[in-house]
């Protein structure tokens, strides 16, 4: 196992010359930016759970391809993005409706078993997809990482202002002409197409984390969108680098690091918020409290 030096400089250096920790924190920095962005609206939204939903249909898609011999990618992107789609034609009725994104996770929760089940070949791509391979990947990896990357990010800048004001106001929004079910449509294949190439990198059980971390440390800190989201990002890319770096000394897989980096910087902002709000209602008790002419 390597040792720091806890000389950042030397240790940085030693951890890029290995050609596979480039392409990891490459498509790391592709993949966290993506996320940054997605997880504001997906937190604003309250869509935590149909992220997590379509990152299982994903897995159920990439499973029923391995099954009939097709490239585990196609089958991951064409379930992930039909369930986009799926889930956007429920319209308003997704929002807050735990029970159909239920029953849509639970489908594809048994569907993916049934196909590994039936499957008897090399089934370990499809075990990377649960729990990812950020530090195998290849450089045909790194350039699609970086291909999505370009297009969602041009994909939410256009529908940045519009999605906003119907996120917030779906009602206003429809009031003013603005069509609030093709937003969340479009809204929902961008997001499906992340995850489709997220999942080959960091996986099933990690991308939940960075679909919805971020962005909730972010709104406890701030209350201005544009500055959420450059927040956001900035945590996944923290969340990211930190992990990477951390598995690169300890014998332990980066996923698990940058879930904890995730978890606690939520329970520190939530310490945080509680601490300030007991020292306001303190304040507030010796203010009423208070003898009237102590001041004098």
């Amino acid at each position: 196992m390597i040792m720091p030096s806890w000389n950042l400089i030397v240790d940085w250096q030693t951890i890029f010359h290995y050609s596979f920790m480039r392409t990891a924190f490459l498509a790391g920095t592709a993949m966290a930016i993506m996320a940054g962005v997605i997880s504001y609206f997906v937190v604003l939204r309250g869509m935590a759970f149909a992220s997590h939903t379509l990152a299982n249909i994903g897995f159920a898609g990439a499973a029923g391809a391995a099954l009939i011999g097709m490239n585990l990618s196609i089958g991951l992107l064409a379930f992930t993005v039909a369930g986009a789609l799926g889930m956007g034609a429920l319209g308003r009725r997704l929002y807050g409706n735990d029970l159909v994104v239920g029953l849509v996770l639970a489908i594809s929760l048994g569907a993916g078993y049934l196909f590994i089940s039936l499957y008897h070949g090399y089934a370990t791509n499809l075990y990377a997809i649960l729990f990812g391979q950020i530090v195998g990947i290849t450089w045909s990896q790194v350039f699609i990482t970086f291909a999505t990357g370009i297009v969602s990010l041009l994909a939410m800048g256009l529908l940045y202002r519009r999605l906003l004001f119907a996120s917030l106001d779906a009602e206003s929004a429809e009031a003013k002409g603005l069509r609030v079910q093709w937003l969340s449509l479009a809204f929902l294949v961008v997001l499906g197409l992340v995850i489709a190439v997220a999942l080959q990198i960091v996986g099933v059980l990690l991308i939940f984390a960075l679909l919805v971390a971020p962005a909730a440390v972010a709104e406890r800190l701030t209350s201005r969108p544009p500055l959420a989201i450059g927040l956001s990002v900035l945590l996944a890319l923290f969340f990211t680098w930190g992990g990477l770096a951390l598995s690169f000394y300890l014998p332990y897989p980066p996923g698990s690091f940058i879930t904890t980096l995730a978890f606690a910087a939520y329970v520190v902002v939530r310490f945080g918020d509680g601490l300030r709000s007991l020292v306001r209602h303190r304040r507030k008790l010796s203010a009423i409290e208070q003898p009237e002419g102590w001041a004098a």
